[in-house]
């Protein structure tokens, strides 16, 4: 019987971390030039402005499911596959939307980033 040496496989941030923690002295976060600073803080104004109708439009979905479900109260009487219609709305419907606007606000991120 051979006898391998076990060896800790770790990711990079926890060696980085370790390597830290093991270092002299405090670790310092680096500090951006001005104009790479005011630049950073257009970005981020800016994402955080266009991420706006992204997030809206998704809490008009998940508040709004059951805003139709009140007002339209038949939904809970049509039956597809012998499942009501108003339960197939909510376990199919948000995922697909949630994705679309997922990848949707991430190429208007990505425009952002890119003009």
């Amino acid at each position: 019987m051979s006898r391998t040496k076990r060896v800790a496989v770790t990711s990079p941030q926890t060696r980085l971390a370790r390597s830290r923690r093991q270092a002299r002295g405090r670790w310092r976060m680096p500090r951006l030039a001005a104009s790479e600073a005011e630049r950073a803080a257009s970005l981020y104004r800016t994402q955080r402005r266009r991420g706006i109708p992204a997030l809206a439009a998704m809490f008009v979905l998940v508040l709004g499911l059951p805003v139709v479900f009140a007002v339209v109260p038949e939904l809970d009487s049509v039956r597809m596959w012998g499942i009501p219609l108003s339960w197939l709305m909510i376990a199919l419907l948000p995922y697909p939307v949630m994705a679309g606007l997922a990848w949707w606000q991430l190429r208007r991120a990505e425009k952002t980033e890119d003009d």
